[in-house]
């Protein structure tokens, strides 16, 4: 498929932004189905960001990736954002509509629940408590693709537990906060566990919970890629629990933002993982 009237364009915008997988994955996208263009790191500091995204229709991109530090600062910028990343808060794409203007999503958190169904298709949100460890930027958009897929329990805990409770008042619903102290009870009867901190990330200390308390068949799920199993997954799958790492939300996030762009939906397959595991 090709576009003859123009070159096709996107990237990623961040400071640092030289180490982004994301090149690599839509590269492998645009010349998997033919199309003709190209996905850049766009190296923009904090100060640039406005004059950067507003030169996005006059240079021909489709749109852009946003990583820190720009994911909260765009949504001033952009002209519409689209009400679930409004509730997350923050936002990691943006699209060029035909008129220039733009348009700014979240898809970390639908990016997320796919990479559980891919692992696991049998998953639920609903299948029991679900134990979130973090209160960061990724753990507001995981929340609110919980509460989406019908969690009925979220045990939130986390090292400051202002940070948690903040969350808890702002989403509502199943969320219930509990103290630090209290992590490891918290595991009790939970179908998931999910950890949102960089704790057990190369360079970072284990993610300290004992995990004595959680089921055997609860689910364990790290976002972390970098390494590709963490202390904590390592844990679970000695002890019989299914895993899965966060390289499936990296490239599950990114097929929705593809789509907008290129008018194709793309598919994570075994070839796209293993290309960007050899870069990790």
């Amino acid at each position: 498929m090709s576009h003859p009237d123009r070159f096709l364009l996107a990237g990623v915008m961040g400071w640092p932004v030289m180490h982004s997988r994301s090149p690599k994955l839509h590269n492998f996208w645009l010349h998997k189905h033919g199309l003709v263009g190209t996905y850049l790191p766009l190296a923009i500091k904090a100060d640039g960001l406005k004059a950067a995204l507003r030169a996005l229709p006059a240079l021909g991109f489709s749109g852009c990736n946003l990583t820190i530090p720009h994911k909260v600062e765009a949504m001033a910028i952009v002209d519409r954002v689209d009400p679930v990343a409004r509730r997350i808060g923050a936002m990691n794409c943006v699209v060029v509509a035909p008129d220039g203007s733009l348009s700014g999503f979240n898809n970390d958190g639908w990016g997320y629940i796919e990479s559980l169904l891919e692992a696991q298709p049998d998953w639920r949100a609903d299948a029991g408590p679900v134990v979130v460890v973090g209160a960061g930027g990724s753990t507001r958009a995981i929340l609110v693709s919980l509460i989406d897929r019908g969690a009925r329990e979220i045990r939130l805990v986390n090292r400051t537990q202002a940070n948690a409770e903040a969350l808890a008042r702002e989403f509502g619903g199943p969320i219930a906060v509990l103290p630090w102290a209290d992590r490891n009870a918290a595991l009790d009867g939970a179908a998931t566990l999910i950890n949102t901190t960089n704790q057990g990330m190369v360079g970072q200390p284990a993610l300290d919970i004992a995990l004595d308390r959680l089921p055997r068949s609860a689910l364990v799920s790290d976002i972390i890629y970098i390494p590709r199993e963490t202390p904590l997954l390592v844990a679970a799958r000695e002890r019989g629990n299914r895993t899965v790492n966060g390289l499936g939300m990296l490239l599950h996030q990114a097929r929705p933002a593809f789509h907008a762009w290129f008018g194709v939906m793309p598919e994570v397959t075994k070839e796209l993982r293993a290309m960007i595991e050899a870069t990790l």
